[in-house]
């Protein structure tokens, strides 16, 4: 099993809408191909933890890179990992979009800003780290 996580900036403003595009355009290739993950999204840039085989996990990486939605990519990680993290998630999806102004400002001062939303780390323990305390707040939105 392998994980891979990258950074992009988003050619447009995120909306919500465009997080739950996203997850339903990929739900039954995911499934198909057995990968899981976790896209968190700003509303300027996406932070995505993608698992599974190598070549399911590479090729779904590569239809990401020649999606226009994104632009500036920065792979972060991509090896071999020994445990599933997202086992049983197709793909999740958590928008950090300013209606939880307190978890904001409490990831702002962990991790940073950027843009006027929260900074996605480009390192890879704490990406996880980063979606590890998000997956622990009960009122975040959940995407999917």
């Amino acid at each position: 099993m392998f994980r891979l996580i990258y950074k992009s900036t988003s050619a447009e403003r995120i909306q919500r809408e465009t997080v739950r595009d996203i997850l339903r355009s990929s739900a039954e290739l995911n499934r198909e191909n057995r990968i899981t993950g976790v896209l968190l999204a700003t509303s300027t840039h996406f932070l995505q933890v993608i698992e599974g085989g190598f070549e399911e996990v590479n090729a779904t990486f590569m239809r990401i890179a020649r999606d226009p939605r994104h632009r500036e990519i920065r792979l972060i990680s991509f090896g071999p990992a020994e445990d599933w993290l997202f086992e049983g998630w197709v793909m999740r999806g958590f928008g950090v979009f300013g209606e939880n102004a307190e978890l904001e400002d409490e990831l702002k001062q962990k991790y940073g800003e950027e843009d006027g939303g929260v900074r996605f780390p480009v390192r890879s323990w704490r990406a996880l780290a980063l979606v590890h305390d998000i997956r622990m707040v009960d009122n975040i939105p959940d995407l999917s």
